[in-house]
């Protein structure tokens, strides 16, 4: 394990990057959701219409947008699931890896850091936390005193 403060930034901006992939991801979750309830809601419509007696909009509106491809021969689940597949479960094991081999699998050293730096050591409020936390020694940060 490596202790040097580049170090631990380097594998904190992985984890950061890590973060924002899982951010991105929870976005795909929505298209995915609200792609969905949208088909759903145009199926509604399309029994509206014909009930109205509009039925050619209501085939054409079956035939040509309930249930399409968003994207040639994917719906969104499809999209979600190459997307884990090829991309965010590879990243994941990238960070891990990092994390194993660099810090001892500890994670976020550095907001644990910040964390030392920024409590009022002694007040109620501001204690390490968890023995995790506790277990945390400014000479992994860099810092003395």
């Amino acid at each position: 394990m490596t202790d040097d403060n580049t170090t631990v930034e380097a594998v904190g901006k992985i984890t950061e990057a890590l973060e924002t992939v899982e951010r991105a991801r929870g976005h795909l979750y929505s298209f995915h959701q609200l792609t969905g309830t949208a088909d759903f809601q145009l199926g509604d419509a399309v029994n509206l219409l014909r009930e109205a007696g509009h039925t050619e909009m209501a085939d054409r509106l079956e035939r040509d947008l309930v249930g399409r491809n968003v994207i040639p021969g994917h719906w969104t689940f499809q999209i979600m699931e190459e997307y884990d597949d090829t991309y965010w479960s590879v990243f994941r094991a990238f960070e891990r890896e990092a994390r194993e081999a660099l810090t001892d699998g500890r994670r976020h050293l550095h907001e644990a850091g910040l964390k030392q730096q920024r409590r009022t050591h002694g007040h109620p409020d501001h204690d390490a936390g968890p023995v995790r936390d506790a277990q945390f020694d400014q000479a992994d940060f860099g810092q003395t005193g």
